[in-house]
C-alpha cells in the first residue's frame, strides 16, 4: 500500500503532539472530488495555533493541519476539473475539520478549488498563501471605502513585518502608495519594515497612545493585523470618515471603545475574512495577486521542508518568526 508523508496532530490524554509521519490515502485524508499532489503549502498564524494546546483551531484528531496548498490534480470525480491541472487551496475548513495542506497529499470538495491563475507559478501562490490572499483583501476593501494613490493619505499597517504585513507593505508599495508608516515591536524590525515599503517606522513602545476617546487625526487608513487593545488604542488617531481594516486577533478578540470616533468623525470599520468568500470573489483577488500586485519577487520568504516545519511553528509561537516561509513539499 502506497504511504505519503504528512504532519499529523494527535490528543493523547488532553496533550497535544505533532511529527510528521506515514500515512495512506484511505486511512487519513478526508473525503472529497479532488486529489491533489501538494507542491507547496505556507505557514500562517493560524497554522501555529492549530498544534497547540485550546488553539481553538482543530476540531478533531488525529489531523493533518495547513491551511494552505498548491499543486498539481492527480484525480477528480467533478468534470470540472481534469488530471494534471495546476491549483490551489486556501481557508474553507482545511487543516481545521478537513486534512490539510501539510503533507504530500490532499483531497478536498471541488468547491474549494481555485484554479492557479496564468501569470502565477505554484510556489508563488503559496508566497502568498493566506496571509497574501488576506492582505489583498484588505487592501481591496479598504480601497473601496476610498483610499487611493492619487492623493497623499496617511497608511499606517500593524504587525507589519508578519506574514499579513509583510505582503500589504509590499503591495501598498507596488500600487503607489508614498505615504505608509509600519507599526512594529522590536528595533530589528525597523529596517525590514522599510525594506518592505514603509517610509516610516514606529516602534510600538514609542507611541503615545491618549486616553481621550478622540486625538489628532493623523491617519486616513489603517490596515490592522492584530486585534485587541492596539487597535482600540489607534481608533482615536483616526481622520475623519477614514477606515480601519481588521483580519487579526493575535493581540486577542476583544475590542475596548466608545462610540465618540464612529459618530463623531464618522470612521468606518472593515471586517476582512479570507475563509469563506465566494469563488468569484477569491478568484478576483487571486488574478490582481498575480498581475497588477503581484510582489512575489521582492518578498521576504523562506524555504523549508515537511521535517523543518514543526521548528518553524515553534519559532512563530515564541515571536521570532519574520515575513513569509513556505512549505516546499518535494524538499527533502
Amino acid at each position: 500500500m502506497d504511504t505519503f508523508k504528512a504532519l499529523v496532530v494527535r490528543e493523547n490524554e488532553e496533550e497535544i503532539s505533532y511529527q510528521v509521519e506515514d500515512q495512506t490515502k484511505e486511512d487519513m485524508l478526508d473525503a472529497g472530488e479532488v486529489l491533489i499532489k501538494v507542491a507547496y503549502s505556507s505557514v500562517n498564524y493560524k497554522d501555529m495555533l492549530a498544534v497547540q494546546k485550546n488553539g481553538g483551531v482543530i476540531r478533531n484528531y488525529p489531523m493533518i493541519p495547513g491551511i494552505d496548498l498548491s499543486g498539481t490534480i492527480e484525480a477528480s470525480t467533478d468534470p470540472n476539473y481534469s488530471i494534471g491541472q495546476q491549483v490551489l487551496v486556501t481557508g474553507y475548513d482545511m487543516g481545521m475539520t478537513h486534512t490539510g495542506g501539510f503533507a504530500e497529499y490532499a483531497r478536498v470538495p471541488s468547491s474549494w478549488v481555485v484554479r492557479l491563475p496564468e501569470d502565477l507559478s505554484m510556489k508563488e501562490a503559496m508566497i502568498f498563501g493566506t496571509a497574501g490572499l488576506t492582505a489583498a483583501l484588505s487592501v481591496y476593501e479598504l480601497e473601496k471605502n476610498g483610499m487611493t494613490p492619487s492623493l497623499d493619505q496617511a497608511i499606517l499597517v500593524t504587525g507589519a513585518t508578519g506574514g499579513v504585513g509583510s505582503i500589504a507593505l509590499q503591495i501598498l508599495s507596488k500600487a503607489g502608495y508614498k505615504n505608509i508608516t509600519a507599526l512594529v515591536r522590536k528595533e530589528n524590525q525597523i529596517n525590514v519594515a522599510k525594506q518592505l515599503g514603509a517610509q516610516t517606522v514606529i516602534l510600538l513602545s514609542d507611541f503615545e497612545f491618549t486616553k481621550k476617546p478622540l486625538a489628532k487625526q493623523t491617519f486616513h487608513y489603517i490596515l490592522d493585523t492584530v486585534g485587541g487593545d492596539l487597535v482600540s488604542s489607534l481608533l482615536p488617531y483616526v481622520y475623519y470618515q477614514g477606515s480601519v481594516s481588521l483580519c487579526g486577533n493575535a493581540g486577542g478578540i476583544k475590542l475596548n471603545t466608545t462610540v465618540l470616533p464612529f459618530i463623531l468623525r464618522g470612521i468606518n470599520l472593515i471586517g476582512i475574512d479570507s475563509v469563506n468568500i465566494s469563488q468569484e470573489y477569491r478568484q478576483m483577488i487571486w488574478s490582481k495577486l498575480a498581475q497588477e500586485w503581484k510582489i512575489t519577487d521582492t518578498t521576504l520568504f523562506t524555504a523549508i521542508s515537511l521535517d523543518e516545519l514543526p521548528n518553524t511553528i515553534h519559532l512563530l509561537k515564541e515571536g521570532k518568526h519574520l515575513g513569509r516561509t513556505i512549505v516546499d513539499i518535494t524538499k527533502k
